[in-house]
């Protein structure tokens, strides 16, 4: 849906203040402009309906975080007692309600009031998912169990609405959407403030504040672009960090990120051949301390390796990974909101040894700021305040393609007695810029096609549909005439 005005002035259209002109004839962006029009209609028409899918969906995520919170308090808080008691008889009493599941991870009580969270494999919860135990730090009684996913601790609601916002609960084939959605938006967001700033106006203000007096049309076209272009840069972030963990696109991020060297970096628990945790048989037992494989020979316990962790400099909101056949202990801090607190230490479960560290500080600048990236998209960067930056996000987004489908609407020719709609630009407008600047643009839009394959594929699929469809329009033409 064009954010701006149409190609004619058609007579047939419904009544609205004249357009602002824009660039004069003969510059770059008169030329470009009408090929800029032309994508920009078409995508926010055929891709806006994904996008919309997308926006709604993460709207609802934003705010789960305090849902959750509202919803699952009797699991998540208990009163605070005068006695914390050892993370080993928490995690004891959780293996005696749940024997059936395998403790993989322990998420200690990091607050006053907190629950310990005991991470299980069992066969209530699907594959990729936990078992969340929710054991009272002071009491060691179970609270309640929930499945939990990620590593930020979503709960069924978040869950659920998560993977809606992910695939529409489709599996890998709902992925595409997404993907599809993300591939897309970045190109809607960077057209649409071309198109906005090339617009000529009688003052800066009405770049970010809407035209005061406007009707119609004109109206909308103005709050449309106003948003927009208060809401452009969290739109391409949006894209560009959700495109990190798409299926494809993602695999090509994922690789320039490897060959420069900015890969995320992972403590090593190995322990070392003939170590204490080199056995295979279980020792599920003796206060629920062992690992969740087993390993063979002494183990000190989990209040051991924490309390190594934290001498090492490990603190606050943490996650204890258990030691399996060959590997100890992996005490790492979880907190991603600013600033994160992310080091990890693994620990040999024979003796409580550090054996090897892994401080934040020492990530790779790329593997930096993928991780605020996508903390920033999955709303734990900033807590509430970035939790409700993404909903009015989100919002404003639902709100364009509101508009830029008003537009398009609205700018149908309204005597013609049959059900119309606008019209895009013209064919052709390619043809108008300057070999300069269209040799360079085709070669980076098939970069872009080539390493964002759903955005390639699917702008080839509007081509070619744009090409036949002219051709049946000319022998139309032909024949009438």
């Amino acid at each position: 849906m064009a954010i701006d005005d149409p190609v004619r002035p058609a007579p047939h259209t419904q009544a609205d203040p004249a357009p602002a002109p824009t660039a004069e004839r003969g510059t770059t962006w008169s030329a470009l402009r009408p090929l800029v029009l032309r994508v920009h209609f078409y995508a926010g028409l055929l891709i806006a309906p994904l996008l919309l899918v997308a926006a709604a969906s993460g709207l609802l995520y934003a705010l789960s975080f305090q849902a959750e919170k509202f919803l699952y308090s009797n699991a998540l808080e208990v009163p605070v007692g005068e006695r914390t008691l050892p993370v080993g008889d928490q995690l004891a009493a959780a293996r005696k309600a749940h024997p059936e599941g395998t403790v993989t991870a322990v998420w200690p009580s990091a607050e006053d009031g907190a629950t310990t969270r005991v991470l299980m494999t069992s066969p209530e919860v699907e594959e990729g998912k936990s078992l969340a135990v929710f054991v009272d730090p002071y009491t060691a009684e179970v609270r309640g169990e929930l499945t939990s996913y990620g590593s930020s601790g979503a709960l069924p609601l978040r869950i659920w609405l998560d993977e809606l916002h992910r695939d529409l609960h489709l599996g890998d084939l709902g992925r595409h959407y997404g993907e599809l959605a993300a591939s897309w938006l970045w190109v809607v967001a960077l057209g649409g403030l071309l198109l906005w700033l090339g617009r000529r106006r009688t003052s800066k203000r009405e770049l970010i504040v809407p035209e005061r007096g406007a009707k119609g049309r004109r109206k909308t076209l103005s709050w449309h672009g106003t948003v927009g272009m208060c809401a452009v840069l969290g739109l391409v972030l949006l894209s560009a960090t959700g495109l990190t963990w798409s299926r494809y696109a993602g695999e090509n991020i994922g690789a320039v990120q490897d060959q420069l060297g900015g890969a995320t970096p992972v403590v090593s628990a190995a322990l070392a051949e003939g170590a204490g945790g080199g056995g295979g048989e279980h020792e599920g037992h003796g206060g629920g301390t062992g690992s969740h494989t087993g390993t063979a020979g002494k183990d000190v316990g989990i209040d051991n390796a924490l309390a190594a962790a934290r001498q090492a400099g490990i603190d606050g909101r943490m996650s204890v990974i258990l030691p399996s056949e060959g590997s100890g202990y992996v005490v790492k801090e979880t907190d991603t909101q600013f600033p994160v607190h992310l080091d990890s230490v693994a620990v040999d479960p024979a003796d409580g040894r550090v054996i090897d560290e892994l401080r934040f500080a020492d990530y790779p600048l790329l593997a930096k700021l993928t991780r605020f990236g996508i903390d920033a998209h999955t709303g734990v960067l900033l807590g509430l305040v970035n939790q409700l930056a993404l909903a009015a996000l989100a919002f404003a987004l639902v709100m364009l393609i509101v508009w830029g489908y008003r537009m398009w609407w609205l700018r149908r020719p309204t005597k013609e007695r049959r059900l119309s709609a606008g019209r895009p630009m013209p064919r052709g407008a390619w043809r108008k810029v300057p070999v300069t600047v269209l040799l360079p643009l085709v070669a980076l839009t098939a970069l872009a096609g080539w390493f964002v394959p759903l955005l390639g594929i699917s702008l080839l699929v509007f081509l070619a549909v744009d090409v036949v469809v002219g051709v049946v329009a000319r022998a139309r033409a032909r024949t009438a005439a």
